[in-house]
């Protein structure tokens, strides 16, 4: 292997005997605690009761001598397996000539060495020398945790059987992904990297690995070095947030290294009971380097023949550039988005289908998804019966969900369909603002739910005191004018005491509500025509306010830059209804069948029947 070149490998935990690791001055001593010990027992045991290998995290390692390496990471977990060997050999000496054989040396702490070594517990259950130093202490701790974990079953007969069972899955297909770098690298700098903010080896960075490996076979060193800067690049792409929220609904932080996707994409689908974090890396393996017939897992043997490597890039990189063309075609950019967000389809779903299919073709089977997403229909006694989103309600957390969804679609067809395709649904803003999330709300509110105590009473009166003065202001009828004003100043009044009561607010808040309230609306309150995607302010005053005090907040927003959807800002800019029937301060039914009818229109392709306006219900 040459200075700069990395070596990676998987070994059987029994091929790792009479490995020496050298523990350097830079890292801290062993501190996992009971919780992360009995966690890696647990983890073994489930999969040795599935039948199937288990493949613990990378080893990272540097070559100091024959059979000798620093261990850079993986100090944590080659300990507790040390500690486990040592405890099966103290219980159970059949197994103790079995066991591999394992070295620690510390360059700063020689007695640590010698207590692990040499642990045991005494009669009483206790173990000499835990007290000397905090790293005696905690590898005690361990190997008690150990003990008492195999020790569960009191029965001598179920403890061998216990150990037996244990013993012979950990040595026979319990395996370490083996990562050896090069004499060149800077071992802290990486020993760095991976553990301050706990930073652990992705799939993608063992896959890269494969490509920059020494035994990468038939790749010459310009043609890693073109892989490495083209691997970048994706990467960087896949950084770009409008790009990223576009094809999944995942937190940024929910991959470490964004390539991950792609390389999720081109494995088949992750049994749902794998528990297995590098199982995408070995199925890039079996898949393209050959299968092992004989193990759920590959062998990756110390001078593998990788000459499909190749093959292997070049479908990664076909797979970016096909979401890329999605991205960047403005209608599969808006279907496609659509179905992800409203978790209707998965990325994964997509894909899967969109092999061998013209982009024509393509096209017309999201329409089809997009179609069957939003309709409505109740099975009753074996016959189907057709619903309106006219008869669904907030009320109800299913007709909610329903709503939603079609709604969403509505915001997202309306940006697409804008004339010389000028505009596009920003997926990222409305998943990850940071002001929250959005959700179903009224657009004009009637009944207060969660106003509780005289501070949300107080921010209730004052929102909605700049609606009651600009009513008065424009006011014709004096008496109307009088009354208005007298409200107004009771409202002041009110927020100035500090012994407001509940029933005092309660019925000032019906009167100011009743103001801001055309006639003869509450039946019509919880339907689609009152109902906008907002949002969830954690100030309850606001989503209990009236649709003016709403719209102020919403033309707030907008001066400030923060986003909102295209369909909510064209509600309460009141864009939908005729101006010989637009009444600003109010939310009317001149207001819901302009809107119902904007929500007809745009989703006529999807054959979605027309959604009804309250003078058809009727």
């Amino acid at each position: 292997m040459t200075n700069n070149q990395i070596q990676l490998c998987t070994k059987l935990v029994i091929d790792i005997s009479g490995t020496t690791f050298i523990i350097p001055s830079y890292q801290r001593g062993y501190r996992w605690g009971q919780i992360e010990v009995e966690r890696l027992l647990d983890d073994v045991y489930v999969n040795c009761n599935s039948g199937g290998n288990y493949c613990l995290q990378p080893v990272v390692v540097l070559k100091r001598g024959d059979n000798c390496y620093e261990l850079i990471d993986g100090q944590q977990r080659m300990t507790t397996l040390f500690l486990i060997f040592r405890y099966i050999a103290n219980t159970d000496p059949l197994r103790a000539e079995a066991a591999p054989t394992l070295k620690f040396e510390y360059e700063t702490r020689k007695e640590t060495a010698d207590f692990l070594h040499n642990i045991t517990t005494s009669d009483d259950n206790q173990i000499c020398g835990c007290d000397k130093n905090i790293d005696n202490w905690f590898i005690s701790e361990a190997y008690k945790k150990i003990k008492e974990w195999f020790e569960q079953d009191k029965e001598r007969s179920g403890l061998a059987n216990r150990i037996l069972h244990f013993f012979s899955f950990l040595t026979e297909k319990v395996k370490i992904i083996w990562y050896e770098v090069g004499e060149n690298e800077d071992p802290i700098s990486l020993f760095t990297r991976l553990n301050i903010g706990k930073i652990p080896l992705t799939n993608a960075e063992l896959v890269k690995a494969l490509f920059l490996s020494s035994s990468s076979a038939g790749i010459t060193e310009r043609e890693k070095q073109e892989i490495s800067l083209q691997w970048d690049n994706i990467e960087r792409e896949l950084q770009e947030k409008s790009l990223w929220f576009f094809l999944t609904n995942n937190s940024q932080s929910s991959y470490q290294t964004r390539i991950d996707l792609i390389l999720d994409l081109i494995c088949k689908q992750r049994p749902q009971n794998s528990r297995d974090k590098y199982y995408t890396f070995f199925e890039i393996y079996k898949n393209y380097y050959g299968p092992d017939t004989k193990s759920d897992q590959p062998e990756l043997s110390d001078q593998p023949e990788l000459s499909d490597q190749p093959d292997l890039w070049k479908q990664i990189h076909k797979t970016f550039l096909i979401l890329r063309d999605w991205y960047e075609d403005h209608e599969l950019y808006h279907k496609i988005g659509y179905l992800i967000a409203s978790e209707e389809k998965t990325l994964r779903e997509l894909f899967d289908v969109y092999e061998g299919k013209t982009k024509t073709e393509f096209k017309c089977l999201l329409k089809e998804y997009i179609k069957k997403s939003v309709e409505l229909k109740k099975s009753n006694k074996n016959k189907e019966i057709e619903r309106n989103y006219a008869d669904l309600s907030f009320e109800s957390d299913s007709d909610c969900k329903l709503i939603f969804k079609l709604l969403l679609l509505f915001n997202v067809e309306s940006v697409r369909q804008i004339d010389g395709q000028t505009q596009r649904f920003p997926f990222d803003k409305f998943k990850s603002d940071a002001k929250g999330p959005w959700s179903l709300e009224h657009i004009h509110a009637q009944h207060s739910v969660g106003l509780q105590g005289r501070e949300r009473w107080k921010e209730w009166l004052n929102a909605h005191q700049k609606s009651i003065d600009n009513l008065c202001e424009q006011a014709k009828v004096q008496k109307i004018r009088k009354d208005l004003s007298r409200l107004s100043k009771r409202m002041t009044e009110a927020h100035d005491k500090n012994d407001l009561e509940e029933g005092e607010f309660v019925k000032l808040q019906e009167e100011v509500i009743n103001r801001l309230s055309p006639d003869g609306d509450d039946e019509y309150l919880h339907h689609i025509g009152n109902l906008a995607l907002l949002q969830r302010d954690d100030n309850s005053a606001l989503n209990n306010s009236a649709f003016d005090v709403k719209r102020n907040r919403i033309i707030e927003y907008d001066m400030e830059g923060t986003f909102i959807p295209f369909c909510t800002k064209m509600v309460f800019m009141k864009y939908y209804t005729p101006s010989n029937q637009n009444q600003l301060h109010f939310w009317g039914l001149p207001d819901r069948k302009a809107y119902i009818t904007r929500i007809n229109t745009v989703l006529k392709e999807y054959d979605l029947e027309p959604i009804k306006t309250e003078e058809e219900i009727l």
